[in-house]
């Protein structure tokens, strides 16, 4: 028994390894710096190829000025002949270089690189190749629905030119550092997708990229219903007389039942704040967010640090913190349901009914629609800014980052016939500033954000802000500096969308300003 709990133990620290900091990546940039400065080194060290390399002089002589053509003298007499055979293997050449004289020609040289030019210009080949493909499929042609953002792009591009690097010096070189410049292939590929990773934030472990969670069921906590409000929840911590309660919050693992959807969905993952797992908590606010797609709900709770800053906001507001609902809106990783009722399952039901009926039955939750709030990245902000307003009973706020003007999985005829049988007005429904302007109200707010570097996504946001304007919504709009279609977006956005939605909850007053934030610009 103790050995299993030791694997076990061994195994959940290594699935928790970081990928985007720690001795990971390090080590995986340092191994292949190392190598990569070593290949240069035998490359620079590496003999220009050139007619000498292959055993011939200019004009086709042998270094010590024989021909290379074979002699037609019998081998046994060549010795005695060898004065005769080079005079006349001379004139040969002499009158060859005449001929190519006489025609304003040089006598024929092969000319090679040396291997380290060799490699540089097959590197800036690769490079240039590999970038002009990403800036095509990112911002032209769209292949992924967003711009990749230039960081990305030129990440990719470089390891674009890093492989050509090596794979130009694996042909050039030979024994051992041919050997080396092997290896560094795969070390090349695993630094571009780790610096691709680190722009995005979306697999912080080694765990998500296996869809591994190290979070403990529900089951394993009591969660008590609401016995009183977050007003008098401030009272007693005004007083003094706060029931018991953990340091820290924690986030678990649960299987929403599907009982009226029959919607196909993926664990969920809950965050409970310390008040919520006391003996007495009160009814909290709740934050529903949805990852992107591809994602996860857990990958929404690591890639998005949810955990560290709700804490974070707990130890500031006596244990206080919404409850935080991250729900699967799409069953698979690769499957998008555009979080409506379609003919490929019912995510709208299961997002809006199953998981809202659940957490009111079993949390301790506030039952008013100003208490709830859904947020979501990419796909998720799309399904974030559709369905707000399409349920108003149910939610008055909306923290949509990075999101889209419709719902999107091809183009609009495709999805009308395989998601919703023909019926294009089922989906223009769907479409969020249709939405909107058909039940929006004014007592529901819009908390949005974009990577500046997204460019669509802003002006996605703004169009979509408009409308909620429109509707007499509050609305709020934030770029990120620096940050593109990203998760550092999110945790930029949501850093201060925590405090303005804590602030419309009740659980506290926001202590600064929007502009006061470093990481946000405020543009409305």
């Amino acid at each position: 028994m103790r050995g299993r709990r030791m694997k076990n133990s061994v195994w959940k620290t290594f699935m928790e390894l970081s990928l985007v900091r720690g001795i990971v990546p390090w080590t995986v940039f340092g191994l292949t710096a190392i190598a990569a400065i070593i290949l240069i080194v035998g490359l620079a060290l590496s003999k220009k190829r050139g007619p000498a390399a292959d055993g011939l002089a200019p004009g086709g002589l042998a270094p010590d000025g024989e021909s290379s053509a074979q002699s037609p003298v019998d081998p046994d007499n060549q010795p005695a002949n060898q004065p005769t055979n080079a005079a006349a293997t001379a004139s040969s050449a002499a009158s060859t270089e005449e001929t190519f004289i006489s025609h304003g020609l040089r006598t024929p040289q092969r000319r090679h690189l040396h291997p380290l030019a060799a490699a540089l210009a097959a590197a800036a080949l690769a490079g240039a190749g590999g970038l002009l493909a990403t800036w095509l499929m990112s911002d032209v042609f769209m292949v992924f629905g967003v711009s990749l953002g230039w960081p990305v792009t030129l990440t990719v591009a470089g390891g674009f030119a890093g492989l050509g690097f090596v794979l130009a010096a694996a042909v050039t070189l030979r024994g051992a550092r041919r050997a080396l410049a092997v290896v560094l292939v795969p070390l090349v590929l695993a630094s571009t997708a780790l610096g691709v990773d680190s722009i995005y934030g979306e697999y912080q472990t080694i765990g998500n990229l296996v869809g591994y969670t190290p979070y403990p069921p529900l089951g394993s906590v009591t969660v008590r219903k609401a016995s009183m409000s977050v007003g008098e929840w401030r009272d007693k911590a005004r007083k003094g007389a706060l029931p018991s309660m953990p340091d820290s919050g924690k986030v678990f693992a649960v299987t929403i039942p599907n009982t009226e959807s029959k919607f196909k969905a993926r664990k969920a993952m809950v965050y409970l704040p310390p008040a919520a797992l006391s003996a007495r908590p009160p009814a909290l606010p709740v934050m529903e967010l949805l990852a992107g797609q591809p994602g996860s709900p857990g990958r929404l709770i690591d890639a998005g640090n949810i955990a560290a800053t709700m804490n974070a906001y707990a130890a500031e507001h006596d244990g206080l913190a919404p409850i935080v609902l991250a729900p699967d809106q799409n069953g698979s990783a690769m499957h998008n349901s555009l979080c409506a009722d379609t003919t490929r399952g019912n995510a709208e039901t299961y997002l809006t009914k199953d998981v809202v009926n659940w957490a009111t039955t079993t949390l301790p939750v506030a039952k008013s629609a100003r208490m709830w709030a859904m947020g979501g990245f990419s796909q998720g902000g799309t399904c974030t800014t559709q369905l707000v307003p399409r349920h108003p009973d149910i939610y008055g706020a909306m923290l949509p980052v990075d999101g889209e003007l419709e719902p999107t999985d091809g183009s609009v005829e495709t999805m009308v016939r395989r998601y919703f049988a023909g019926d294009r007005k089922a989906y223009d429904g769907q479409v969020p500033v249709n939405a909107i302007a058909a039940t929006g109200t004014a007592d529901q707010a819009l908390f949005a954000g974009a990577g500046k570097g997204d460019r669509k996504s802003v002006a996605n946001m703004r169009t979509i802000a408009a409308a909620a304007r429109a509707a007499g919504m509050q609305t709020t709009e934030l770029v990120v500096p620096g940050a593109d279609h990203d998760w550092h977006a999110v945790q930029a956005v949501w850093n201060p969308g925590l405090d303005w939605f804590g602030a419309r909850t009740g659980l506290g007053e926001m202590t600064k300003s929007l502009e006061e934030y470093p990481q946000v610009e405020v543009l409305q």
